[in-house]
């Protein structure tokens, strides 16, 4: 595919662990780049050939200036859902194409339907994107690899043993670097509008066997010890919001005994493999040990 005079790619969540890995494939790839954030402190964070605007999904006319002029919209959702609507109208306004990052929340999996307020905004922007009738593919990541950092890499730092629900609860963690190379690919190339990919990792994995396996990436064993359900509950007040809690609890629950549902879009899409999670454990071992 040329690259010539393609116009350029707006990223929204542009400092998030996705958004952030989309830029630099675009980058890779030789596409223009214009980054969204919502404090001007974060362009220091990103490349200096990346256009940085200011604007926030709350004041869907704040978006104008970045989306004057682009040709796609990568869509990372931050906000309340009160200005969907505005803000899908004005993307429909000015470019021709939307990726939307999205869940699974259609999959037919146990794991995938629970109760989720997230699952029913995510469905709800996608209806009002659908009925743009402009180019788009939705992305649907299952669980991400790096939120074993928010979970679990406090205790490992600190040498403690691992406390968890559901510990034989099974997932197919899939790695932020490859959700963001599919996200880049369906952005800048063609062959992909009307695409609707669940993505995964390559195999089903144990929450308890998880942790296992980035012991292994660190050369020691990592304890692990089953924590109750209303024990993760009284530990989440004031760290996550309740409904968050309770959908994944359900959905450890229902995954218990349950392989996890893989699939072969990263693989159809990147023609490579997904990274597998002791890939991924490896490549952040240092995460796990105080580093950066």
């Amino acid at each position: 595919m040329s690259q010539i005079d393609i116009p350029p790619v707006l990223v929204t969540g542009a400092t998030g662990r996705v958004g952030r890995a989309v830029i630099d494939q675009l980058l890779d790839a030789d596409v223009p780049v214009r980054a969204l954030t919502r404090r001007s402190e974060a362009a220091a964070t990103l490349p200096a050939n990346v256009e940085v605007f200011a604007g926030d999904l709350t004041e869907p006319e704040s978006l104008d200036p970045a989306l004057s002029g682009a040709g796609a919209v990568f869509l990372v959702w931050t906000a309340p859902p009160q200005t969907a609507a505005a803000v899908v109208e004005r993307l429909a306004a000015h470019v021709r194409r939307v990726v939307f990052l999205s869940s699974p929340h259609q999959t037919p999996h146990p794991f995938f339907q629970q109760p989720n307020p997230m699952a029913v905004l995510h469905a709800d922007i996608e209806r009002l994107i659908a009925a743009t009738g402009h180019e788009s593919t939705i992305i649907r990541p299952g669980m991400f690899a790096s939120n074993s950092l928010a979970w679990w890499a406090p205790a490992i730092r600190a040498g403690e043993v691992v406390r968890w629900p559901y510990s034989a609860a099974e997932s197919a963690p899939v790695d932020d670097r490859d959700i963001a190379t599919v996200a880049a690919r369906t952005l800048y190339q063609g062959g992909y509008v009307g695409g609707d990919y669940v993505l995964t990792g390559p195999e089903s994995l144990t929450q308890a066997a998880q942790v296992d396996v980035i012991g292994d990436a660190l050369g020691r064993r990592i304890a692990f010890e089953e924590m109750t359900p209303d024990e993760f509950r009284r530990l989440s007040e004031g760290t996550a919001p309740s409904s968050a809690v309770d959908m994944l609890l359900a959905a450890w629950s229902a995954a218990v005994g349950q392989p996890a549902y893989i699939t072969t879009a990263v693989a159809d899409i990147l023609g490579t493999a997904p990274r597998t999670f002791r890939q991924w454990a490896v490549d952040h071992a240092t995460a796990f040990t105080g580093g950066s």
